[in-house]
């Protein structure tokens, strides 16, 4: 893969990124009003758990999918090149998402 295409990967596996945590705060936000406040011993838990785990394997997916598989196929500078063009666009988005509460403060 040229360098230009692994930069455009890792924006786009960084905006899958932000996409899916966006989707699970806006879900997170409004649990109470769509579930109701009621007090549910065991299973809440269960459900956070869950919910951690399936965001591991979204998230990793997204980030470490196709350059583990660009490493085992030999091509593992392009490998590693991808996971930091990944990592980078994902601290830009962060970055951007404090600035924005700065701002809207």
């Amino acid at each position: 893969m040229k360098n230009s295409k692994l930069i455009r990967r890792g924006i786009i596996n960084a905006l899958g990124v932000f996409a899916y945590i966006f989707l699970l705060a806006v879900f997170m936000n409004k649990a109470n009003t769509w579930f109701g406040q009621t007090d549910h011993d065991i299973i809440t838990p269960v459900i956070v758990l869950l919910m951690f785990v399936f965001s591991a394997l979204v998230t990793g997916g997204l980030v470490l999918g196709k350059p583990i598989m660009l490493y085992l196929d030999g091509k593992k500078k392009e490998g590693i090149n991808l996971i930091w063009y990944t990592g980078l666009s994902i601290f830009i988005l962060m970055f951007l998402a404090f600035l924005t509460l700065m701002l809207i403060k």
